[in-house]
């Protein structure tokens, strides 16, 4: 394990806490503690850019302000908000965990990391960025933004470089003074790099490129809960996989496919060839 002096740490730290002060990004949800916000966005940042999620974000919250109403909602509102971002599974996730908030936890958010990896679709990353950005807990955790600076620092002529490498520099470097603004340093000077130079993370073990959305199931998940959720009724009428099909321009075969995951996860329910939305919050 590499081991830094405390001169090469506080170093470290200045350089990247200069940067973040003279070109820190603003965002909506880093003007608040309230871990529900938190929690919302970063659901929506997984997998999905930045730039995109800003605007979602905002109606999301002008819709949904707190984690009980988000809970009372009524599953076809919160997937026609959701549209546009992807992962759509991310949508029923967030809602479980505000009903397991509200309902089980007397509408208080834990504040450790243990504790919040135990809401619906609340992992180890998402729960340590939730205790660090809501509560200012000194956590360690990393994402791509993250991986790809210390990878640019303390790595720089090695390839398949693992996690498990780069966290210990994580853990040595953490600014515990303030890991919320520490953390929102490290993911600003990350984006900056893959903007100015050839993308770090590629030396990452864990280095993958997304696949394709065209011709994907994914991309017939999507569909289907686009045509089911602008429907005028949609939790009581019942569309066969052919019409959305047809209406969507996306072979019968893939879209049965993504209907049955769809039905696996909950999000529908199917009758023979006909499907519509479940409405009910599991």
């Amino acid at each position: 394990m590499m081991e830094l002096t405390s001169m090469q740490v506080e170093e470290f730290q200045q350089t990247i806490l200069s940067y973040y002060h003279e070109n820190g990004r603003v965002f909506p949800w880093r003007n608040t503690h309230d871990p529900y916000k938190i929690l919302c966005s970063e659901l929506m940042l997984q997998q999905t850019q930045t730039e995109r999620v800003v605007p979602k974000y905002q109606k999301w919250i002008e819709h949904f302000p707190t984690a009980e109403t988000l809970a009372k909602a009524q599953f076809q509102d919160v997937l026609t908000l959701w549209n546009g971002l992807g992962y759509n599974r991310r949508a029923r996730f967030l809602q479980n965990a505000c009903k397991t908030v509200v309902e089980d936890l007397h509408g208080k958010f834990p504040h450790s990391a243990k504790e919040l990896q135990k809401l619906s679709g609340v992992g180890p990353y998402t729960s340590r960025a939730v205790s660090a950005f809501a509560f200012g807990n000194p956590e360690v955790f990393i994402e791509t933004n993250i991986r790809a600076l210390y990878l640019f620092f303390f790595f720089p002529n090695v390839e398949n470089v693992l996690d498990v490498q780069l966290l210990p520099l994580i853990e040595q470097t953490l600014y515990r003074e303030n890991p919320r603004t520490w953390y929102y340093a490290l993911m600003d000077y990350g984006a900056e790099l893959k903007r100015k130079v050839k993308n770090p993370n590629r030396k990452s073990a864990h280095y993958a490129k997304q696949s394709k959305f065209e011709g994907s199931i994914r991309q017939a998940r999507g569909a289907i809960l686009h045509y089911l959720t602008n429907l005028s009724n949609p939790d009581e009428s019942k569309v066969s996989l052919q019409t959305i099909a047809k209406s969507k321009a996306i072979d019968y075969e893939r879209i049965k496919k993504a209907a049955l995951k769809l039905e696996k996860e909950g999000f529908i329910v199917a009758e023979d060839e006909m499907i519509y939305l479940d409405n009910s919050i599991k």
